[in-house]
């Protein structure tokens, strides 16, 4: 049995749940194969287990379930395996195209396997797995599998064609397109899984017709710039991205007077002040700030045309941005590469309430969609 059906065993409510999505599949389809979309299918994980939902921070892991990364999976599966994507890397893709055979097999690997490091990092994870919601002909199959990372050690029959490359470990079988930048992993159906019959609702209009006529709310939605923004961990020089060597994540490396090697802060724009005043507090008022590992920090905004997002002690905020989330030593610059190779250059600044905020890490290119997008909302993260 499923690790997960066997803790949801006694009151039933993560199975119901999904036999229940399950059974509405006929708004999407006349498949007889159930469809449930995957950000659903974190969500009911999420609020079933009790778990954290990290999945809009597109790291590596989906949910934290106690300590452990889970990473929640959702595919048609008609035999006993799929390959499904597990990783992108569209921003790596000139550095990708130096590389061939097993020597893009061994980069492939490093920069994935750093992608989970960075996740249990950011989120002070001990161990991951995968918990799979696989599809078949009017049923649901609910396993779990590990979230190994890749031993370039044992990486072995590399075979390399026009279109991809596909490498084993001793653990797993991974496929590169080459045109997608996309890395995937072949998945298995566990001998354990947890099998759910689903009948799908021949007609679910009328039953939705019925649950919600005129009882429309706007209660519960995020609004941009009001409940979110987005934060840049990057300036632009000469047209490109460039994580500055005196400033932001390296203001420690500033000139002038001594400073301490864990100095930093998150640049504030212009252009968030212009079009979201009333968002952060006014300048130098204390607020407290969570982040993802569970701390909460004194900070404020403050430095002249309230440019900067900084904590009280700024070490706070250079333990969990500087060494833990981008691994760096005391003394290492902040690079633009560092945060390609991480999948990352910016964070989201949730406002809970006037003086309680959340940060977290929000993928590559999340800032320039949230300004240029009038439409952005917490769903495209």
């Amino acid at each position: 049995m499923s690790q997960f059906a066997r803790i949801d065993k006694e009151g039933e409510h993560y199975i119901n749940l999904i036999k229940a999505v399950g059974k509405l599949s006929a708004l999407f389809s006349d498949n007889s194969i159930p469809y449930i979309n995957y950000r659903v299918a974190e969500n009911i994980f999420c609020k079933c287990f009790n778990a954290i939902n990290l999945s809009r921070s597109d790291t590596a892991f989906d949910a934290n379930y106690q300590k452990k990364g889970i990473g929640i999976k959702t595919f048609t599966c008609q035999t006993g395996s799929s390959t499904e994507k597990v990783a992108e890397f569209n921003t790596l893709s000139h550095e990708l195209k130096s590389y061939s055979g097993k020597d893009l097999a061994k980069k492939l690997a490093e920069f994935r396997n750093e992608r989970i490091k960075l996740a249990k990092r950011t989120y002070d994870l001990e161990s991951g797995l995968y918990h799979i919601v696989a599809r078949q002909e009017a049923k649901i199959i609910l396993f779990e599998t590990d979230y190994d990372v890749i031993d370039i050690s044992s990486i072995k029959n590399v075979v390399e064609k026009q279109a991809s490359l596909q490498f084993e470990d001793n653990n797993n079988s991974y496929l590169f397109n080459f045109s997608k930048s996309t890395l995937f992993r072949k998945f298995h159906i566990a001998d354990d899984h947890t099998a759910v019959d689903i009948e799908i609702i021949e007609d679910p209009f009328d039953l939705l017709l019925e649950l919600f006529e005129n009882k429309k709310t706007e209660k519960g939605k995020v609004i941009k710039g009001i409940d979110f923004v987005i934060l840049p961990l990057y300036g632009i020089k000469r047209g490109m991205k460039h994580v500055f060597e005196r400033s932001g994540l390296n203001q420690w490396n500033a000139n002038g007077r001594l400073r301490d090697l864990d100095e930093v802060y998150v640049p504030i724009p212009k252009v968030i002040h212009d079009n979201y005043p009333g968002f952060f507090p006014a300048r130098d008022t204390a607020f407290n700030l969570e982040t993802p590992t569970g701390e909460t920090l004194s900070a404020k905004v403050c430095q002249q045309n309230s440019k900067a997002l900084m904590t009280k002690p700024n070490k706070a905020l250079s333990d969990w941005l500087l060494r833990k989330v981008l691994n760096l030593q005391p003394g290492e610059l902040a690079t633009i590469e560092k945060l390609e190779i991480l999948g990352f250059d910016s964070v989201i600044v949730t406002k809970k309430s006037e003086d309680l905020f959340s940060i977290d890490i929000a993928k590559s290119g999340t800032f320039e969609k949230f300004i240029s997008d009038p439409s952005f909302t917490i769903d495209d993260l």
